[in-house]
């Protein structure tokens, strides 16, 4: 059978077209497939600090027999908490008095055999409450510590324990998130090195629930976050997760 060079010429040219098209379309899908491959960490920050804001909240009050006995009376105890509050130097301007609250008093009347048979108007008792918001801290301490020196003068006076703020807590938490970032992409880092690969880009992120609890305290985390008002020393934590390819 005679050499026909046209036909070998028509194979190889053939030939070397699928060759081409099957590297075309494996080139084609290394860049649509990415790979599965991912690492997913968990990066915390943490920072103690000491609240700024104080905030302690009373009420005292008055009763009588005639609403403006009653009211005379309360006068002359808000005179005297003015004057406790300004002998332990907290400013006028941190101090705020509500609406006096006006409360009916009644007492319940029974009948011989013991059940209830009515009620009696007593009088009036007029409530009114205070709270201080003061930066310094010491001093509305030191003033809380005294208020036995009230109830001495015959003020019927209840107080709560302090409460104590941060005014700066959304630079904190900001200041917390790039922590916990950097330790979890330090993280990623170690576990990629280890297996002899590296990180790539970033698929998801997540933030974790921001925590505030008392410094040396046995206070338990919460899924909705916990926020502790009663201590003054806080430590804040906050957590993201972060997912890469590898």
């Amino acid at each position: 059978m005679p050499f026909d060079s046209s036909r070998v010429l028509s194979s190889l040219l053939i030939a070397a077209a699928v060759v081409v098209a099957a590297i075309t379309l494996g080139g084609s899908w290394k860049k649509t497939h990415v790979s599965h491959q991912s690492v997913s960490v968990t990066g915390s920050g943490q920072k103690d600090f000491r609240s700024d804001l104080i905030v302690w909240k009373a009420v005292f009050s008055r009763q009588a027999a005639t609403l403006s006995d009653a009211n005379r009376q309360l006068k002359h105890d808000i005179e005297d908490v003015r004057k406790f509050l300004d002998g332990h130097g907290i400013a006028e301007n941190e101090v705020s008095f509500s609406t006096v609250k006006v409360n009916r008093e009644y007492a319940t009347l029974y009948n011989s055999q013991g059940n209830v048979a009515g009620s009696e108007f007593r009088g009036f008792m007029l409530v009114q409450e205070i709270s201080v918001q003061s930066r310094q801290l010491e001093r509305v301490e030191k003033m809380t510590a005294a208020i036995g020196d009230l109830i001495e003068k015959g003020i019927e006076f209840s107080a709560q324990e302090p409460d104590y703020y941060y005014t700066r807590l959304q630079d904190l938490k900001i200041e917390l998130l790039k922590q916990a970032t950097a330790d979890a992409v330090e993280r990623a880092r170690t576990i990629a090195d280890n297996a002899g690969s590296g990180i790539g880009s970033l698929r998801n992120a997540g933030m974790g629930v921001f925590q505030i609890t008392g410094q040396n305290s046995n206070e338990d985390y919460s899924w909705g976050g916990s926020f502790n008002t009663r201590a003054k020393d806080k430590t804040a934590s906050i957590t993201v997760k972060l997912e890469f390819e590898l």
